[in-house]
């Protein structure tokens, strides 16, 4: 059965938030990246988090917390946060970052009892796709995230948006790393999947309807002018993710220990 990017994406993705010492609060988006076992080389396949670097910058403590969710025996979902350790005692980062882009990666793995679902590299574009799938600007991708921290629902899953391509040219992504999106970015995106999820696309001049369910990248930050939010968002290309993912993998593979050992603290 075909994957459905917009379920396996609302399932994969979650709140990340934590409280500074002046008692505002730190927001962002991250999402479940499947590391394959061939990547690792010990036969076994672990999971990641993707979100943007400046995210957990931004959190200073050393734990921030993860929205989980699960299904109580009525099936109703249940939002269910944990803290999660992303610094070490000595205030180090856990996690990895992309040496060049805006992007983090934590090993993770949810409590037993949530119900959180992982991507498979496959789905995110390389550097061929937009090409293939012949994107132009005005085409229409989606965006999972927390506006200001607002979640869907009670549940805590995420807002979905939509907007279109905004600028050209859109590859390659080795000279175009990022891409622009029309639709108003907030605190709390920062972080979240950019996809395409379309089941019947057709390129130009071609009779043929195909399928176009790809990640395209993940939401950096907004466009500004001086204090003006222009509601166009910047997006990472997908092969930058692919990249610090894979990176992250190598590390757990040369050492057979991960920079970021999942810690869970508290109920």
């Amino acid at each position: 059965m075909a994957t459905d990017l917009n379920m396996a994406l609302m399932r994969a993705t979650f709140k990340l938030d934590q409280l500074q010492d002046d008692s505002t609060r730190t927001v962002g988006s991250g999402w479940r990246m499947k590391l394959p076992a061939a990547l690792l080389g010990d036969g076994a396949e672990r999971v990641a988090l993707v979100t943007a670097g400046h995210v957990f910058d931004r959190m200073k403590r050393d734990t921030t917390v993860v929205h989980w969710r699960r299904q109580d025996d009525a099936g109703r979902w249940v939002r269910e946060p944990k803290n999660l350790k992303v610094r070490d005692a000595g205030g180090e980062p856990l996690w990895l970052r992309h040496p060049t882009r805006d992007v983090a990666v934590i090993e993770v793995s949810p409590p037993s009892h949530a119900r959180a679902q992982a991507i498979d590299m496959s789905m995110l574009a390389d550097g061929d796709t937009f090409d293939s799938h012949d994107i132009r600007p005005g085409d229409e991708f989606l965006a999972l995230g927390y506006p200001k921290g607002i979640t869907a629902n009670d549940a805590g899953f995420p807002i979905l948006r939509s907007g279109r391509v905004a600028s050209f040219p859109l590859s390659p992504p080795t000279e175009y790393p990022t891409f622009l999106m029309d639709f108003a970015v907030f605190a709390g995106n920062s972080g979240g999947p950019v996809y395409m999820s379309e089941r019947a696309r057709r390129r130009p001049g071609s009779l043929d309807f195909e399928s176009a369910q790809f990640v395209a990248g993940m939401l950096a930050q907004q466009v500004m002018l001086t204090d003006e939010r222009l509601e166009i968002g910047i997006v990472i290309h997908s092969v930058f993710v692919r990249e610090a993912l894979e990176r992250f993998a190598s590390t757990l593979s040369r050492t057979g220990a991960s920079p970021s050992r999942p810690s869970w603290i508290g109920a």
